[in-house]
């Protein structure tokens, strides 16, 4: 028998595109043209949705959690005939496993990477090479401190 965690769904609810969760019918057309899904049988945007349904809380939020694996395509949003938003309702689990201290070290990374350089990855010479190569304008470097600076004004430093 499973047992639905209210609490966890009213917690979702209050997390900006957490709200939508509830709408899902599980028609699965949110997997359709999903490349996570494509890529992995460990991201499934309905069944993300249905677990949030059921309030499965440590599935969602841990540090093992799916949600990480998801690209941001909106190909779900797009597709879902019931106004569920599965991208926003994946990125408010991403909140709230943020909120845990459930982030992959790679994502801190990440992270770490940006604040460092304002960049997610890390630029070399061999970069610039391959795209002059093809016939590409250098990259402007990027200035932490104006991305540090967006950040502070929307409440995200």
């Amino acid at each position: 028998m499973i047992e639905i965690n209210f609490a966890f769904r009213e917690k979702l609810n209050s997390v900006i595109g957490g709200q939508h969760h509830s709408y899902c019918f599980q028609c699965g057309a949110c997997v359709g043209d999903c490349p996570a899904a494509r890529y992995t049988e460990r991201f499934n945007p309905r069944l993300i949705v249905l677990r949030a349904i059921l309030g499965l809380e440590d599935s969602l939020t841990g540090p093992d959690s799916p949600v990480w694996l998801c690209t941001n395509c909106y190909n779900c949003f797009e597709r879902c005939p019931q106004d569920v938003r599965p991208a926003e309702v994946i990125m408010a689990l991403k909140n709230l496993a943020y909120a845990r201290a459930a982030v992959p070290q790679q994502t801190l990374d990440m992270v770490g990477a940006i604040d460092s350089s304002g960049r997610t990855v890390i630029l070399t010479s061999a970069t610039d090479r391959r795209r002059e190569s093809l016939g590409l304008k250098p990259l402007v470097a990027a200035v932490p401190e104006d991305y540090k600076k967006l950040l502070k004004e929307i409440g995200a430093d």
